[in-house]
């Protein structure tokens, strides 16, 4: 049985050009290469779970528009629920502004449309797939109070929350009391804890501050050095993988997507989170958002020939 995992969260049209490098400002670059693809930090967990092995149902809203259409066509062929993707009637579809330059690094501007008013209501009507879900994912590509409402339901129903705290953002105590695992990268762990992660140990300090205020798992994302994970049963990094990196978009996402699948399916933690880092490390080769998240046979197979 497929582990059934509720993602609650944005969806976007990416609209990407690759650059030899990210302008500056004032600065303009011909040349570049244009491509469009499915993005939206909720859709891309959401997709990145679907692909890993999850039976994922996405609690969304987009705009009556052809981007929307297209959205809601997209996860419906990966085999996603998509009756609590609400139809703005007034809003757009969300949109990104994604510069990516040749080393892979990127620099993203959203419009965010319909996602800004997906409410705790659209929430409530989608209470059924709490029940009996073996994970909660969220970012913060939506309003606060709607990550609020949907970790509290979570903690009603008994299921489990994944906070991924991006875009950067304060974070109320009260909701991450409800929060059973949050996963910042660097910049987003810094501001959230006050410490600059420059290093393992300062990872450590940066983990514990954040467990202290009441998460009881960090797991905090170093990009190609993998992902220090700090639990009541201690604390350790797992390694990540080498490979060539072409577009770090939706890296995080898939992470988190594959994470949930691997600890909805049971695994050890740092079993899940291993194989969280080969799904993004495969993500990271490729272009794009949503296309760029493997399926679950990749995945295994990347793991069983060592990365």
């Amino acid at each position: 049985m497929k582990p059934r995992i509720v993602v609650v969260g944005s969806s976007n049209t990416d609209m990407i050009i690759r650059l030899d490098h990210i302008p500056q400002p004032g600065e303009t670059i011909l040349g570049g290469q244009f491509l469009t693809a499915a993005g939206g930090k909720g859709a891309n967990q959401a997709v990145g779970a679907a692909r890993a092995g999850g039976a994922v149902t996405f609690v969304a809203r987009v705009g009556r528009d052809i981007f929307g259409d297209q959205a809601i066509q997209g996860f419906k062929r990966d085999g996603i629920r998509v009756e609590t993707v609400f139809r703005d009637p007034q809003l757009p579809s969300g949109v990104a502004l994604i510069f990516v330059a040749k080393d892979g690094e990127n620099s993203i501007a959203v419009a965010s449309g319909a996602n800004g008013a997906l409410r705790p209501g659209d929430v409530r009507k989608a209470r059924a797939a709490f029940r009996g879900a073996r994970m909660l994912l969220m970012q913060l590509e939506i309003p606060l109070e709607t990550v609020t409402a949907a970790a509290s339901m979570a903690a009603m129903e008994g299921v489990p929350v994944i906070l991924n705290p991006a875009p950067a953002r304060a974070l109320p105590d009260r909701l991450l009391r409800h929060i059973s695992l949050l996963t910042p990268n660097e910049s987003e762990a810094e501001m959230l804890s006050g410490i600059k992660v420059t290093n393992t140990a300062a990872a450590a300090r940066a983990a514990r501050k954040l467990r202290q205020r009441g998460v009881e798992t960090v797991i905090l994302t170093l990009g190609g050095r993998g992902a220090f994970v700090s639990s009541p049963e201690g604390e350790t990094l797992v390694p990540g993988f080498r490979v060539k990196t072409v577009d770090t978009t939706a890296a995080g996402d898939i992470f988190n997507g594959a994470l949930a699948v691997g600890l909805g399916e049971g695994k050890p933690l740092l079993e899940a989170v291993r194989f969280a880092n080969a799904a993004a490390a495969l993500s990271v080769s490729r272009m794009g958002a949503q296309p760029s998240a493997p399926r679950r046979s990749e995945i295994e197979a990347f793991l069983s020939d060592g990365g």
